[in-house]
């Protein structure tokens, strides 16, 4: 069995997965602090990367610009120069075949020790949903301690759920965020079910799959995603919980699996889509919701007939022209 840094890590960190090595020793060459690259360091890596220009232009799709793209990249690479340079050229051709941005909104280009990982944001799955044409709209939010909100599964939507943020108040009295939940609005009008993720669900998660969050903590830098920015990650996992409720497209469950080979220490490029691919995917999509959206066959027009079974025309208008504009 081949095995991944996930299970390198949770082997020196007393994780569930049992692995060969468990020594300590091998947990911290993994997650050895290292300082971000200096401005010639980055400068070289941006070198390499602009001889696979092409490269990138291919995998964007023509939503996303090339310049757009390569802006983010040039702002993150401090932080990952040090990765080597393969890992690095597949996390961001991934993250660009999938049309997303690595500014930390729509995706982040993470480290695990020295291999480059792309990670979808909750944002980066909305955006895929929305170029679907499955869903009109999708909500993911918080509800703070202070808040007004009403949860009551078996009754019909919309009774079911209700939330009335206080954005008034002061950030002390809005309390804590103590869930978060997602739902979608379905082309066809109706409303998805809500999920919700209380904080221990989130943190099981992080807990179980996040590499980059055990890498952080066993070096002390907390840095990881996670760390920085928890209740993000806490909405992308009400988010990733909907998804088994809602119509998704081909490219959003890459996406899911691109994601979770990261997570693993595995290849993430094999599960993104080619430009030629996703086009024809994406065609397919748009024939088969048209062809869902009217199975009715259209009635045929009622032909009156006469006694004699003949075809009823109408009575003749008499007087020519005269009737015309009457």
């Amino acid at each position: 069995m081949t095995e991944t840094l996930m299970d390198r890590v949770l082997a020196a960190t007393g994780g569930g997965r049992p692995a060969p090595d468990t020594r300590p020793a091998a947990l911290a060459a993994l997650a050895a602090p290292r300082e971000e690259a200096t401005p010639e360091q980055a400068d070289a890596v941006q070198a390499y990367l602009d001889k696979h220009a092409e490269k990138f232009r291919a995998a964007l799709p023509e939503c996303v610009s090339y310049d757009r793209f390569m802006a983010a990249v040039r702002a993150v690479l401090p932080k990952v120069a040090h990765c080597t340079p393969g890992s690095l050229l597949q996390a961001l051709l991934t993250c660009a075949r999938f049309g997303l941005v690595p500014d930390e909104y729509e995706a982040v280009i993470d480290h695990q020790g020295k291999v480059a990982v792309f990670i979808p944001t909750y944002r980066g799955y909305v955006a895929l949903m929305y170029r679907s044409g499955m869903v009109k709209s999708v909500h993911v939010g918080l509800i703070h301690e202070g808040d007004d909100y009403h949860i009551e599964p078996t009754a019909p939507a919309p009774d079911d759920f209700k939330h009335l943020p206080r954005p008034e108040l002061p950030k002390a009295e809005r309390g804590p965020v103590i869930l978060t939940y997602a739902f979608a609005w379905l082309e066809g009008g109706a409303r998805s079910q809500v999920v919700y993720a209380n904080r221990e669900k989130a943190e099981e998660i992080r807990d179980e799959y996040s590499t980059a969050y055990q890498l952080a903590e066993a070096s002390g830098r907390k840095d990881s995603y996670w760390h920085v920015r928890f209740d993000d990650m806490w909405r992308k996992t009400a988010l990733r919980l909907l998804f088994p409720l809602v119509p998704t497209s081909a490219e959003v469950r890459r996406l899911l699996a691109a994601e979770d080979a990261g997570h693993d220490g595995q290849l993430q490029g094999i599960h993104a889509p080619d430009a030629e691919t996703g086009a024809l995917v994406a065609d397919a999509e748009r024939a088969h919701r048209a062809a869902e959206g009217n199975q009715e066959v259209p009635a045929r027009p009622l032909v009156k007939r006469n006694a004699a079974g003949r075809r009823f025309l109408g009575k003749k208008q008499r007087g020519g022209r005269k009737n015309r504009g009457r």
